[in-house]
């Protein structure tokens, strides 16, 4: 914002913590603020700002489904009073880190798949990995968690099931608990492949994704121009213009694999 020129911004911040449940009230206390737009991080929290916020505009910085969980009604034309930036041109994104993370592990037989339950968008990007390892010969365990203490469980229920990695599912509050996971990751020895670069650079095996603290620069560029007067109703939802690859070969020792060249050309940036 200052970079546009805004000298003096205030900002109230509020945070749910991990607990989702948390998140409508707390977007209705800032409608009682004398604020003039809300900014939200994923689908979870926009979702929980439609519901209870009307008359304020609200700018989303990481959706990964808008259309399908309703939060806008179309990408071009979000309508109402809701626009913002996603992280994903769809669930089939899934499908291709499942395929980068068989190609960084050429012998996966099961892996499993982490995601939070109480995300609304995120049952649709669970179903589309689900039925994709149908046709890649190889097996799944599905594991849900809704808070951190679950996670560190569902870290011990892949253990016991022998999956051979991690995929975590897009989500504001995965993302919030990455370091707890890609520690979680190290010591039980579990490859990880995650869906923002944030998780490769703290420390995770692999990443394929858009740089989500650029969604968040750019959502200031909303934010202005909502300031001065365009409706968040004419302002489209804009898809991630390119997607990068990290890989962690300081994890890949770590866990005794060797990436093969063929994938590390494909990488945007390699850790060492």
């Amino acid at each position: 914002m200052r970079a546009l020129g805004y000298e003096t911004v205030a900002i109230e911040f509020r945070a749910a913590e991990g607990q989702t449940e948390r998140l409508p009230a707390l977007a209705s206390e800032l409608t009682r603020s004398k604020i003039d737009v809300i900014v939200v991080d994923g689908g979870s929290a926009a979702v929980a700002a439609k519901q209870v916020v009307a008359d304020l505009p609200i700018v989303v910085g990481a959706m990964s489904d808008p259309v399908g969980s309703g939060i806008v009604a179309s990408l071009a034309r979000p309508g109402g009073n809701i626009t913002g930036f996603s992280i994903s041109t769809g669930p089939e994104l899934n499908g291709k880190r499942l395929d980068l993370l068989r190609e960084a592990i050429p012998g996966l037989t099961r892996f499993g798949l982490l995601w939070n339950e109480t995300n609304r968008t995120s049952p649709a990007a669970v179903d589309y990995v689900v039925a994709a390892v149908k046709s890649r010969g190889i097996e799944i365990t599905v594991l849900g968690v809704r808070n951190a203490d679950a996670i560190g469980r569902a870290f011990a229920d892949a253990a016991r099931a022998r999956v051979g990695a991690i995929l975590t599912i897009a989500d504001a509050f995965l993302w919030a608990q990455r370091q707890h996971i890609v520690a979680l990751s190290a010591r039980h020895r579990l490859p990880g492949m995650y869906p923002e670069i944030e998780f490769a650079l703290d420390g995770g095996l692999l990443a394929y994704g858009p740089n989500v603290a650029d969604n968040f620069r750019r959502a200031a560029g909303y934010v202005d121009r909502i300031l001065k007067g365009t409706r968040p109703a004419d302002l489209p939802v804009e898809q991630p213009a390119a997607f990068s690859l990290v890989i962690n070969l300081k994890a890949a020792r770590a866990l005794g694999l060797t990436i093969p060249p063929s994938l590390l050309l494909q990488a945007n940036q390699v850790i060492d």
